[in-house]
């Protein structure tokens, strides 16, 4: 039997660079794909570096001696997460791009794409990890907790993931860079990918204004009196600190984007309760492997938030869910997603539709 294949995702970063050294190294049969997403143009801008990150790519590619596919899922892209993105923002809630590129581009169209040429298996520099079990697989928690990425992964699904491998996801970012120096990669120096996935870093709301026009409207704090005017409550994110331009009003914290009223409620207190939700709702969740409710287990509302204890339980609406923390949480918005935890492992998890105030 001939060498497994393996395909994997060169963004022309540290990280995919020595996920493709290890594979070789491990005996598989490595080629590369460079994944084209974004470019500057059809009157949308931002700032993509594509041309340049492929190059650092093929750069790697070539010292490994393995091919380098391009794969151009622009329209695709554009379409599953840019479209969505603008419409979440317009319907006054705050999405996550980076889950939805995971989910259709990364593990959707990428994982299709591979197959094609025959690829056994594809990977990713993502710091996670897959565990075998039987006949399950378990998504879990990179083993550099400062670096953990599985919060982007829980729509992953046991298909998926037995043909998936996280190369990284066993190793510190320490480690990795010193395996990209030992290698003399030329990658080794490159800081870290920050912004939306494959567009990069942005001005949120100069992005956003090219598809959503301003629509002004009220500030108003959370004992009800109006402080200023908004410029359209989709440039906001409940939690973000903003002056608004109010002398020596200080600065104030986004509590709530009311869509009917079109206010902007704010709190000049970080601390205020109405920044504050002990009961969220989910529509739809995903879970990666079969889970019997009610269940106790840790969430995560945003990425680098340490796990919060709670209680998931099925709603009264069908399709729905009810996750009570045990903890108040700071500012929840809805649209985010909500990730769910036992240990290490994930359970799954959804974007969160509403909530329910702290008593």
């Amino acid at each position: 039997m001939g060498k497994k294949r393996v395909c994997v995702a060169m963004s022309g970063g540290v990280d995919s660079s020595v996920s493709a050294v290890l594979l070789k190294k491990q005996g598989y049969d490595v080629i590369g794909a460079f994944i084209v997403n974004w470019s500057d143009t059809k009157n949308l801008k931002g700032e993509c570096a594509w041309k340049e990150e492929r190059r650092d790519a093929m750069r790697v590619a070539a010292k490994l001696d393995i091919p380098l596919y391009t794969f151009n899922f622009e329209k695709e892209y554009r379409k599953w997460v840019v479209e969505h993105m603008f419409q979440e923002y317009k319907n006054g809630r705050t999405p996550n791009p980076d889950i939805l590129c995971n989910k259709f581009i990364k593990f959707g169209l990428f994982v299709r794409a591979a197959k094609k040429l025959k690829a056994d298996f594809i990977a990713t520099g993502h710091y996670a990890r897959v565990k075998k079990q039987g006949k399950s697989f378990h998504l879990l928690k990179g083993r550099d907790k400062n670096k953990d990425q599985s919060y982007f992964l829980y729509t992953l699904d046991r298909k998926v993931l037995s043909k998936t491998l996280f190369p990284v996801g066993c190793m510190l970012k320490s480690e990795v860079r010193a395996h990209a120096e030992k290698n003399n990669l030329s990658v080794l120096k490159k800081p870290e990918s920050m912004g939306v996935c494959f567009i990069g870093k942005i001005n949120l709301e100069d992005f956003l204004k090219q598809k959503i026009k301003p629509r002004a409207g009220d500030i108003v704090t959370v004992q009800g009196e109006r402080i200023g005017r908004h410029n359209g409550i989709f440039y906001y994110t409940v939690g973000q600190r903003h002056g608004f331009g109010i002398k020596g009003g200080g600065a104030y914290y986004v509590a709530k984007k009311d869509v009917k009223t079109n206010q902007l409620i704010v709190a000049l207190d970080k601390n205020n309760p109405a920044l504050y939700e002990k009961q969220i709702f989910v529509k739809n969740p995903h879970w990666i492997n079969k889970i019997k409710l009610p269940i106790s287990c840790q969430a995560k509302i945003r990425h680098r938030q340490p796990d919060q204890a709670c209680r998931i339980a099925s709603s009264e609406k069908k399709g729905q869910i009810s996750v009570v923390f045990t903890k108040p949480q700071w500012a929840v918005a809805p649209g985010q997603s909500v990730v769910f935890y036992k240990g290490d492992q994930v359970l799954g998890g959804g974007v969160i539709e509403s909530v329910i105030a702290r008593p």
